[in-house]
Formats: C-alpha cells, structure tokens, sequence
C-alpha cells in the first residue's frame, strides 16, 4: 500500500477518535432524522472517481447528525452493546485483512481463532463443551440455523431428509413458543418454511415467562417431530422461562428444544445471576449475540447446536472447488449459511481476550445493579409505575398514574418523546399487555453508575415537565 492509503487509514482512524469521543456530552440522539439524512445523501451517481480521502471526508460530514449515540453511556432505547474499542480494533485489522471466511484452507487464521473463540464461548456460557458454534450475524440468523437444525433432527428420527427432499410431503412438525417469544425466532420459523403463525403459543405470566402447566398440556397433544422454544432474557422485562420443567417434559416427550437467549443467555458468566438460567444447559441448541453484552462491534451472534452433525446436516454447501476439511478439523463454513462472510472470530477472540471472564461478569453485574438503581429512582415519582421486577438489565415503565388506559399511553409516549428531545439519555417504547411502556435496556460497556442516575433523573425531570397540572 502506498503512502496515500497509509495517510487515508490514519485520517479515518483519527475521525473514528473524534467521534467516539464526543459521544458522551453530544445527545444521546440522532441529530437529523431519515427524511433530513435521505435529502443529504441524495445525489446523481458519480461519473468519474473521486480522491479517497475527499470521500471519507464526505461520508463522516454526511453521516454524523445521523448518528445514534449506540456505543454512548445513555442509550438504552434497544438492547444494544456499545462496540468496545477492543473490539473495534480488530474489526478494522478484520477489514484490512481481508479474509473470506468461507473455510479452513481459505482462511487459516480465521478459522483457527473462530475455532478458539467457540470453545471460549462454550466454556464462559457452560455449555456443552462439544457443541458445535457458527458465528453468524445475530440473533435472528442464530435462531435461524440453530432451528433448520431442529427440523433436520426431528424430521430425520421419522425417517425423512429434509436437505434432500424438502417439506413437500413431510411429516409435520409441531412448534411449541411463547406468547410473549422475540419475533426474531417468528421469523425464523417462517424463513424455515414452518411458519410464524402455524404454532402452539403456551400461555406466559406477567414477566413473559411461559406457565410449565400449559407447556405440558399442549405438549401432551403433539404427535409427531415436536421443536419447543424457550427464551432466556424477554426483551421487555428480562424474564427467563423455567427451563428445567420444560426442558424435563420436552425431553421426555422427544421433543427438540431451543433455546432464545439473546442477551440473556450472559447471565450465566454473572455468579449472582447464574441462577436465573439454570437448566438451560440441557436444551438442544441455543441462539446468542457478541453484538450484545460481549460488546463486539456490529455484526456477530452465536448459533450453538448440541448436536454438530445436525448442524452440519442443514448447513453445509459442497463443491468440487471447496477444499474438504480433513478428519478432526473445523471448517467454518459448515456451521452457517453463508459461503462468503466476515471473520467474526477475530473481534469475538479479541473482546474475550480484552475482558476475561472476570470482566465479563463484573460488566453484566454492574448493568444489572445500574437498571435496578434507575427503577428504584423511577419508581419513587408519584405517577410513574415500573411494571417488571427488575432481574436482568431491562426496565418497563409506566407513565400516568391509574388513570383510564389511554392516558397513561398518552402521558408514556409525551414523556419518551420528551427524553429523546432532551438528549441526556435515549429510551423506547413498546407495547407490552396492551399498554405502551418505556423500555430501558442497560447494556453498553461505557455506562456507569453515575449515567444511570442522570438517566433516571433525567426521564423524572421529563415526567414532570409533561405530566398533567
């Protein structure tokens, strides 16, 4: 590379620098919207070339008021982790050295630091230490392989190959979930040919998790390939099913299950919140992210089958051209769906190396600690209502008092849209039991306890600024 392209990388570097930076004082917030962004970036294609630094230049110019604060101490509209710099670094020396992860032969290193990295993975989560790992883009692709491998397994134990003659004609398959499931795990089902509608939902409790009585009942009635779905870590509340009643009557009815845990499959690194996912470790398969609180840049998550050759079965492209891993060795590729993809070992090598498992743990637990202080902070204004207990990192709250329904949605999404005008921190909103809510997801590496308790404040200043006289 010439000195050009050297001078190029650093300016970058440096404008990388700049931007993280100011995160921390900047809103915690876009400061240009889509349509303010569509009308910046639109332009006729470009005829001739350009210098590359001019573009870089251009694109840093265009790009930032369009910006989220994600990898900023107050974001905590989604469940979103903050990119660690660790983790940027080898993302960008990813970028630099081009590797296609495609196999083995390809990609040596790559696919020797994904092969580390996975057993790493299964060793902080305490899994099962032969599961196989694909790494993926997240949790929706994750959920997506680690179930094309349920169908290959429960349609092959009644004598039919999936991979070779397809659904037509297939036996068919029952699907256990949640009412309150992540609709990342519907879209898988319907990406899989099983569809998002064709399912036996199982009635939840308040938290979202599913009640052990009705599972069993609706197990009871299923003949046939049966795929349950649990969820470790609710997107609104935190919430973990009770894995060792379903996992104890899925088994013993000969049932796959699988496991969505997200972000909250991480609990099990934390020693104070192991406990909220025991008995996950006896599902069948499992779907997590990096992007998550691993805090890899974007994109990574974790498809994780108990049964490789299962994996292998559902996911495995050949060609004559594609070298053939020999015995005992791990070819990448045949744990996903792509042929061509990033390397996302690296950056998932490098955060586990940058954090440890000490590291990880404390992170989880202060996040916990943060999200419980905020909803006590919260929960202390007259006219505000935390509706979960507060477990993991997620917090819905209420706004409005016990007034008629519709004013407390009025009054809930006045004051979120207050916040996100503000700037001191972002939160979101959802619907949760019919009720819109404020969602707060405490998440990113760089929140303290002190964000947490400008956020809180902030979101109760917000509150009174908008509540009724």
């Amino acid at each position: 590379m010439d000195q050009d392209g050297e001078r190029l990388w650093a300016r970058t570097a440096e404008i990388a620098a700049r931007y993280r930076r100011a995160l921390a004082d900047r809103p915690q917030r876009p400061q240009a919207g889509y349509r303010q962004m569509r009308a910046a970036f639109a332009a006729p294609p470009p005829e001739a070339g350009e210098d590359p630094m001019a573009v870089i230049e251009s694109l840093a110019t265009l790009a930032e008021p369009g910006l989220h604060a994600m990898a900023g101490p107050r974001f905590f509209g989604w469940v979103i982790g903050g990119s660690h710099p660790a983790g940027v670094a080898a993302d960008w020396l990813t970028s630099a050295w081009g590797q296609n992860c495609g196999n083995h032969e390809a990609a040596p290193a790559a696919a020797a630091a994904e092969e580390t990295a996975a057993g790493w993975l299964l060793d902080l989560l305490d899994l099962p230490r032969d599961a196989s790992v694909g790494f993926v883009t997240g949790a929706t692709v994750a959920n997506f392989v680690c179930l094309a491998a349920a169908r290959s397994a429960v349609l092959r134990r009644v004598g039919w190959n999936v991979e070779t003659d397809g659904l037509f004609g297939a036996p068919p398959i029952q699907v256990l979930i949640g009412d309150d499931a992540h609709t990342t795990v519907f879209a898988a089902l319907q990406f899989l040919g099983l569809g998002h509608d064709r399912v036996i939902r199982i009635k939840t409790d308040d938290a979202g998790r599913m009640l052990p009585a009705s599972f069993t009942a609706a197990l009871a009635g299923c003949a046939g390939p049966t795929i349950a779905i649990a969820q470790a870590g609710q997107i609104n509340t935190g919430a973990f099913d009770p894995f060792p009643a379903i996992v104890r009557a899925a088994h013993a009815h000969g049932a796959w299950v699988h496991v969505d845990g997200a972000f909250g499959l991480w609990a099990r690194v934390s020693p104070p919140h192991r406990a909220l996912a025991s008995g996950v470790e006896g599902a069948d398969s499992w779907a997590t992210d990096g992007h998550k609180w691993l805090q890899t840049p974007y994109d990574c998550g974790y498809a994780i089958v108990r049964d490789g050759e299962a994996q292998r079965r559902a996911m495995t492209a050949a060609a004559s051209y594609l070298p053939a891993a020999a015995s005992g060795d791990r070819d990448p590729t045949h744990f996903v769906p792509e042929l061509s993809r990033r390397a996302r070992g690296f950056a998932t090598w490098a955060m586990i190396r940058t954090l440890g498992r000490q590291g990880i743990a404390a992170m989880v637990d202060r996040h916990c600690r943060i999200a419980a202080r905020m909803a006590a902070i919260l929960a202390a204004e007259s006219g505000v209502a935390v509706l979960n207990t507060v477990e993991l990192n997620q917090v819905i709250v209420r706004f409005g008092g016990d007034g008629p329904p519709e004013r407390g949605d009025d009054a809930t999404k006045a004051v979120i849209a207050r916040v996100q005008a503000d700037g001191v921190c972002f939160v979101g909103g959802a619907r949760w039991r019919d009720r819109w809510v404020m969602r707060i997801s405490v998440i990113g590496w760089s929140t303290n306890d002190a964000d947490g308790e400008r956020s809180a404040r902030a979101i109760v200043a917000a509150w009174q600024a908008v509540r009724p006289s």
